[in-house]
Order: structure tokens, then C-alpha cells, then sequence
């Protein structure tokens, strides 16, 4: 059953700025589905039309069978959504943060009590649920979050990008509790910039890139598309080693990257020595190279030119920046 459909969905910003551009995709249900890009591609656009946050400018949306236009009251109550940004309350505890979130769902106070205890044991926060927020390390505020999106029931929960800023200790904690609420029965709907998180988590994935989505598949189909191994090579004359390197039979592309040859090749073990014997034919020097299955890496370049890792960094270091503002101006 698809409990998201999407059909080409556009969204353009004060009639000039176009976020995303006819947009399509399904998400079936009970499936942990992601959206892979980096900053600015449209992830958070999307998922804030799919949570009734922002309209679109034109094409279709459903959520659980509701047209996110037509019935947005219909589609809240039936998902949970976990913002990018933290937004719980510092100054209040665990349950408190609770309480305020189940009343704005109208949650009678037996249902409220019972839901609460519920989520803090399933997020593995019942033991800190008295104590104060500012208290908690970023992967228990997230957690909090989260148990704040399941507070109601959701079948769909929404996450935009969850594990940002975290540490690994607490990422791997919070895949872990995805994974279990999946199990469960909850489909997961994520949007991440995380390599590593895209293939340990989801079912299927779509790459979206400057607002238009360029693939979609299983992580394993996803790596397959590149077509074989993929060398990493660095020389004194990449120009010239291209255009010999194009006309062997077992080259698949050939893809400059930050400074390297991205080559994908049939047999990669095989295929450095002769590509040694090329180089050194027309005078080229390899200074170094590498060897590698696939990596969602290298399904970003295929589909998209260039890699997501620089992508990555840029953005880390600009949420760290953010946070460091934060916390000044709560001093």
C-alpha cells in the first residue's frame, strides 16, 4: 500500500526561486524510505509539504490517502514529525515537554499519562523523564523529539535530518531506536545528507539534487547502477589519461572529483596495471590510487557530477556554527 504518493511536485519560492521541480515518488507502507542531497536540494521543502507546513505551487501530494492541500487536518493526525532543529523546551523536563505536546493533540489526561510512560521507555528516557532538558546530550534531546512525534500514534513519522551534529556513539543509538520503531509497524520517512545512515537504514532511497529527484531504488540497486569497482587516481596529466583511458574496453566513466579521476571499471584488480601500462605509455605519472566497491558516494557523482562528501563537510561545519550561536545567546 502507498501511504505517501508524490506527483510532480513543484515548489517555488516568492515566484522566482524554484525549490523543487515536478517531483515524483511513492513510499510504501511500513518502509524506512530516505531522501539523500546535499543542503539546498529540496529535502526540507518536501518534507515540510508532506507535514502540512508549507504549501506546494503546483502537483500532487497524499498522505495515509489525504491530499495535503485539500485535507491537511487529515493528514496531522495521522504522522509525527521530528523538525531538523531542536524545539523542545530547555526548561522544562522530559515529561513536561510531553504534556505540552499531547495537549495541543487534545489528549484526554488518562491517554496522555499512558502515552507518555509509553514513549519515554520506548526512546529509553523513563528514568530521565523528571529531569531537566537542558540537562540531556544532543542524542537524548533528539530522542525526546522523537518520542514527541510518537506521542499520538503516528503511521507515518517524519524525520528531518535526525542525526545532525551528533555524535557516532549517539547516531548509531538513534538508528537503532528507527530501526525498532520500524519493526514495530511505524514507516519512517527521513531526510538526510549522511552517507552511512541512507544505506544502514532505509529500504530505498532517493537521491534528490537541486530540487529534481535523480534516482531511486535500494541502496544495493542504487550501487549496482555505478557498474562495477571504482578507482580513485590522482596524476600529473588527467586530461590526457581520460581521453586514452576512454577507449579501453573495460573503463566504465570517467569522472573528475575533487582533484581525482573517479574511473568505474569491470574488474578493478585486473584493470590498475594495465591502467599503469597506459599512463606510462603516453607519459603520464599516477602519483596514487585506490581501489573500491561502490559506495552511495559514488551513486551521488553518477547521477549527479559531483560528490556529496564536500557537500557534508560545508554543512556540519555550518551547523556547528549555528549551535555555537545558540548557546551564546542563551548565556
Amino acid at each position: 500500500m502507498k501511504i505517501v504518493e508524490v506527483r510532480n511536485l513543484t515548489k517555488v519560492y516568492n515566484g522566482k526561486v524554484l525549490a523543487l521541480d515536478k517531483v515524483s515518488f511513492e513510499v510504501e507502507e511500513g518502509e524506512i524510505f530516505g531522501f539523500l542531497g546535499p543542503n539546498g536540494a529540496g529535502k526540507t521543502t518536501t518534507i515540510h509539504i508532506l507535514c502540512t507546513l508549507i504549501s506546494p505551487t503546483s502537483g500532487l501530494a497524499k498522505v495515509c490517502g489525504f491530499d495535503v492541500t485539500k485535507n491537511p487536518d487529515e493528514v496531522r493526525k495521522r504522522i509525527g514529525f521530528v523538525p531538523q532543529d531542536i524545539s523542545v523546551d530547555d526548561d522544562l523536563t522530559a515529561r513536561e515537554n510531553l504534556e505540552l505536546h499531547a495537549k495541543l493533540y487534545h489528549m484526554s489526561k488518562h491517554e496522555r499519562e499512558r502515552k507518555i510512560d509509553e514513549v519515554l521507555e520506548l526512546v529509553g528516557l523513563y528514568e530521565r523523564s523528571n529531569h531537566l532538558v537542558k540537562t540531556f546530550s544532543g542524542g537524548m534531546r533528539r530522542k525526546l523529539e522523537i518520542a514527541e512525534g510518537l506521542l499520538h500514534s503516528p503511521s507515518v513519522l517524519f524525520l528531518d535530518e535526525p542525526t545532525i551534529g551528533l555524535d557516532p556513539s549517539s547516531r548509531l543509538s538513534i538508528w537503532e531506536q528507527l530501526k525498532e520503531l520500524n519493526r514495530e509497524g511505524v514507516t519512517i520517512f527521513l531526510t538526510t545528507h549522511y552517507m552511512d545512515e541512507a544505506d544502514r537504514l532505509c529500504d530505498r532511497i532517493a537521491i534528490i539534487d537541486f530540487g529534481k529527484i535523480k534516482a531511486v531504488g535500494s541502496p544495493n540497486e542504487l550501487k549496482r547502477s555505478v557498474g562495477g569497482d571504482v578507482l580513485l587516481l590522482r596524476s600529473n596529466g588527467d586530461n590526457l589519461l581520460m581521453e586514452h583511458l576512454a577507449n579501453l574496453s573495460f573503463i566504465g566513466e570517467i569522472t573528475p572529483v575533487n582533484g581525482l579521476l573517479r574511473i568505474t571499471v569491470k574488474d578493478g584488480e585486473k584493470a590498475i596495471p594495465i591502467i599503469f601500462e597506459e599512463a606510462k605509455r603516453i607519459g603520464v605519472t599516477i602519483e596514487s590510487v585506490s581501489l573500491s566497491k561502490p559506495s552511495l558516494d559514488d551513486v551521488f557523482v553518477k547521477y549527479t557530477g559531483r560528490s556529496l562528501r564536500e557537500e557534508k563537510i560545508d554543512k556540519i561545519e555550518r551547523y556547528k556554527q549555528y549551535m555555537l550561536m545558540r548557546r551564546r545567546r542563551r548565556r
